[in-house]
């Protein structure tokens, strides 16, 4: 099998990880009413699942750093496997709870590893762009694994779509146990000194623009669903959900075609002021359903763009520790998603549901300006 072909492999893998991951944002009000909670109680199983995938991720990253990665990717896939398991056998809010923390350790073990692995897969000159298919499959899960969960959620139980995943989880484990080789891991860096890679300011100012783009793109996006009932009929929303959904894949596969064709420092800079320039352009249309629609595709494409781009520019400044530095970038993730979206909740509270255009567009802003001045100082060395 070529190396393609495995790619591809981890590309689908990452998309029924993705599932597992978001699906729950669909389908929150039927999990609410089957276990007795609040839906904002129930909303706390995101919350956890992206503290578990801050916080736990490194922790295993640099606990299996010593080990190939075709072992990582099969040890995430087990964790993910036992938190399925907890979901669905037991009816408890509680155990949900745990069942989210240990999947979000998981998801974040698999994404990493996957990312690192497919660009040592990839041809010379094409890592990016293999990156860039991961990301593509984790994002599909946002166009088909989410309205799919909630289709079948809906015709017959939540625990029905969970396992299903986990049948579909067990059968990518035996594909990547044959198929996947044993790529060697890297040299095994002590917890405690993961720390001293922030005493670098490159990666320091590199980790706060992925906190500030993914801090922007959560307040809007954890708030799509209000946000798009207040301009425009309910009955358009799955549609615009789903148009927005199509664009992100394309904007995935896009970064990674540019940065390998114009390289990354433009790439990403270009995402970051696009992104700015969609969100003024997304308050200059609200009187205009279609242009909204057109904007918000647009600020999706753009925003897609950042992500592998980003990864690999990470990998480009402490090779030596690519797996500790995307694990690193995983966590600003979920940090940024944590305080988007508690932020966006924050200014619909003091304001109205538009204001959190103004709040995304501000951390964009200060993410492209960081940026800016990250690649200026990069081109001085």
């Amino acid at each position: 099998m070529s190396n393609t072909w495995k790619i591809y492999i981890l590309t689908l893998t990452s998309f029924l990880v993705g599932t597992s991951q978001f699906v729950i944002s669909g389908i929150l009000d039927q999990i609410a009413v089957s276990l007795d909670v609040s839906v904002a109680s129930a909303g706390q199983l995101i919350t956890v699942f992206a503290l578990g995938n801050a916080i736990g991720t490194p922790i295993l990253i640099a606990a299996t750093a010593k080990s190939n990665q075709r072992k990582q990717l099969l040890l995430s896939l087990s964790i993910i496997l036992i938190s399925l398991l907890l979901t669905v056998l037991y009816n408890s809010f509680g155990l949900l709870i745990l069942a989210r923390i240990i999947m979000g350790m998981g998801t974040g073990v698999f994404v990493v590893t996957a990312y690192n692995l497919s660009s040592k897969l990839a041809k010379p000159g094409k890592e990016i762009g293999a990156m860039a298919n991961i990301a593509m499959g984790y994002n599909a899960s946002l166009v088909l694994g989410v309205p799919i969960g909630r289709v079948i959620a809906s015709a017959y139980h939540w625990h029905i779509i969970f396992w299903m995943i986990g049948l579909l989880a067990i059968v990518a484990t035996i594909v990547i146990f044959k198929f996947i080789p044993s790529v060697k891991g890297e040299e095994v860096i002590p917890l405690r000194k993961q720390l001293s890679l922030l005493k670098d300011s490159r990666i320091v100012i590199a980790l706060s623009i992925t906190l500030f783009t993914f801090l922007g793109y959560s307040v809007l996006n954890s708030y799509i669903a209000p946000f798009l009932g207040s301009v425009t009929d309910e009955k358009y929303i799955s549609a615009i959900l789903f148009i927005i959904g199509i664009a992100s894949l394309a904007g995935s596969k896009l970064g990674g075609f540019t940065a390998d064709h114009y390289g990354k420092d433009k790439t990403l800079l270009s995402s970051l002021i696009l992104q700015s320039i969609a969100l003024i352009g997304l308050f200059l249309v609200m009187n205009s359903t279609i242009f909204i629609v057109i904007m918000l595709a647009f600020w999706s494409v753009v925003f897609m763009m950042f992500g592998p781009t980003q990864n690999y520019n990470l990998i480009s400044l402490a090779p030596q520790a690519a797996s500790i530095m995307l694990s690193l970038n995983s966590s600003f993730v979920q940090i940024g998603f944590a305080l988007g979206s508690g932020l966006g909740g924050i200014a619909v509270n003091l304001a109205d549901i538009h204001s959190i255009i103004w709040v995304a567009l501000l951390s964009t802003c200060v993410a492209a300006m960081t940026g800016l001045f990250s690649f200026k100082q990069q081109a001085k060395v």
